[in-house]
């Protein structure tokens, strides 16, 4: 078993549309889907808004590598291009954390850190995730309702529910 939590986001082109193609292309091993947010920037660099949501997944022939490359995959086919560290895309797709037969995958590799680092400071990350598992848990961090609470009270102030956007039936 593999089961992984992945974020998504999108600030370029039709966001939604590159949304709902990175859902369709995990529709086959699709647990659930969450509520889309339209949110801030984040990183420092000028860009427009991004929509933000988080999936999960569970494939029995899967690992860690896997859901990178699968997630790759569905970014390079909505065009993405890296050119700034934390510059606007088509598709960003993240592994937050994976859970194997054996418990949570931790990796060090500079190409798949898990569970992602950045992950406890991220409003735009924990939140839709909350919304899709009420008892979620980083490995290593806690529970994601108290990283979230740890923020404090202006953490999720540049986020928007969009209940306009569905990304799964």
């Amino acid at each position: 078993m593999s089961r992984a939590v992945l974020s998504l986001g999108s600030n370029l082109g039709d966001r939604f549309a590159h949304l709902r193609a990175a859902v369709e292309g995990f529709a086959d091993v699709l647990v659930a889907a969450s509520p889309v947010y339209e949110t801030a920037p984040w990183g420092g660099v000028e860009q427009d808004d991004f929509l933000n949501a988080v999936i999960v997944v569970d494939d029995s022939g899967a690992d860690a590598w896997d859901w990178l490359r699968r997630g790759q995959g569905l970014e390079t086919a909505s065009g993405r291009v890296r050119e700034v560290r934390w510059g606007p895309r088509t598709l960003d797709v993240d592994i937050v954390t994976v859970e194997g037969p054996d418990g949570p995958v931790h990796s060090d590799h500079r190409d798949l850190l898990l569970p992602h680092p950045g992950t406890p400071e991220r409003a735009t990350v924990l939140r839709p995730w909350l919304d899709v598992d009420a008892d979620a848990v980083l490995p290593g961090h806690g529970p994601v309702k108290a990283l979230l609470a740890a923020l404090g009270p202006d953490a999720e102030a540049g986020m928007r529910r969009r209940d306009d956007l569905v990304l799964a039936p």
